[in-house]
């Protein structure tokens, strides 16, 4: 299981993630944060770059904030498969 704390940067111009130093990391999304848009956006890009399936990605807290908890119940913390996924690290 990993667990990501991930800070969202909503109604971006760019779709992107890096990894920050600290190990946490900063998602660009297009969707605005309503609705539950920017959560949808961001479980869908997640799931394609760390190549599970969405119904594995929970955000476990920060439903309704930028900054929030990411949980991945199927994912190998040492697999590290977003390595080379175009997730740029800082």
């Amino acid at each position: 299981m990993v667990i990501l704390s991930v800070k969202v940067k909503p109604n971006s111009k760019r779709q992107s993630i890096r990894i920050e130093p600290d190990g946490s990391w900063t998602v660009w999304l297009r969707s605005p944060p309503v609705e539950g848009k920017a959560n949808q956006e961001l479980i869908k890009l997640l799931a394609q770059q760390l190549k599970v399936p969405k119904s594995q990605i929970l955000i476990k807290s920060g439903i309704c904030a930028r900054n929030k908890r990411v949980e991945i119940p199927d994912l190998d913390p040492l697999s590290r498969p977003y390595s080379s996924n175009g997730i740029e690290s800082r």
